[in-house]
């Protein structure tokens, strides 16, 4: 059995980590209802937006915009949202299963994998596997802006354009509530927009300039706003994500200093029994 002034020290140690995962537990919870705020704000532009392109494909069908266009998948593009910080559960450790569950299925029909990797942690990750890189973005902070998206996914839709990939999908969590995060695999291109059956109303624009170049220009940001989405959707989860992992650690720091405690205080009897009984013993030899 470890001496009391070791036991005592170990105590003192886990006392401290536990303030800093109650500290971290508290700060996730504050940054967690702010980053479910603008999620919440962020998801009503985006389905509007869809909305909008399926009155424009409903109103003008001779035009044919390449996003909207289905082709034969040779290649195949993929945006891995993961977080720029750990602590975090296994948030991110599932985003990395979903994607290599979709690298397998795609590999087997034939197609090569691109990957665009969002946060530190994907970065880091993925640049130990053998699969080509095409743009990465890191440390985009508790407040993302969508200027600091648009060059990864600019690449990506470029390579779309000239036809180097046929499909492109986004890899994210998806807020559930705050005990479960699930990943979430969305296809980005072709776009998916609100089918003519769907559509409660039907109604035309009045174009300037033509639908067409308003369409060319209204994709490239639908596309961004969708990637925008799933990167403050994943903010959301990785701040639930943490405050239940460091909620989690504190209540198991608190578990071991108990134990802890009951044998210190064990090996604090078996010291005070032992010099009673020396006691005794020398008092009984004069």
């Amino acid at each position: 059995m470890a001496g009391a002034k070791e036991i005592r020290t170990k105590i003192s140690s886990i006392k401290s980590t536990q303030k800093i995962t109650k500290a971290m537990e508290m700060v996730a919870a504050s940054k967690m209802r702010r980053a479910q705020e603008r999620m919440r704000a962020a998801r009503p532009y985006a389905e509007k937006m869809r909305k909008v392109i399926g009155h424009i494909r409903v109103a003008n069908p001779d035009t044919r915009h390449p996003f909207l266009q289905e082709r034969e998948p040779k290649s195949v593009g993929l945006i891995v949202i993961t977080t720029d910080r750990g602590l975090c559960g296994g948030l991110n450790a599932n985003i990395y299963k979903q994607t290599f569950a979709t690298v397998r299925e795609w590999q087997a029909k034939g197609c090569t994998v691109h990957l665009c990797l969002v946060g530190s942690k994907g970065v880091g990750f993925f640049r130990r596997v053998k699969l080509p890189i095409i743009a990465t973005v890191t440390h985009l902070g508790d407040r993302p802006h969508m200027a600091d998206l648009i060059g990864p996914v600019t690449a990506m839709l470029d390579m779309y354009a000239k036809g180097e990939i046929d499909r492109l999908f986004m890899l994210t969590n998806q807020f559930v509530n705050t005990m479960s995060q699930r990943p979430e695999v969305r296809q980005l291109l072709p776009a998916q927009t609100v089918d003519a059956g769907d559509l409660q109303e039907r109604w035309d624009y009045i174009y300037e300039p033509s639908a067409a170049d308003l369409l060319e220009g209204y994709m490239k940001r639908y596309i961004e706003s969708q990637v925008y989405q799933g990167v403050v959707e994943n903010l959301g989860c990785e701040m639930a994500s943490r405050m239940v992992a460091m909620k989690s650690a504190t209540d198991n720091a608190g578990k071991l200093i108990e134990e802890l405690q009951l044998i210190y205080n064990k090996a604090r009897q078996a010291a005070i029994t032992k010099e009673i009984s020396e006691i005794v013993g020398g008092a009984a030899a004069v």
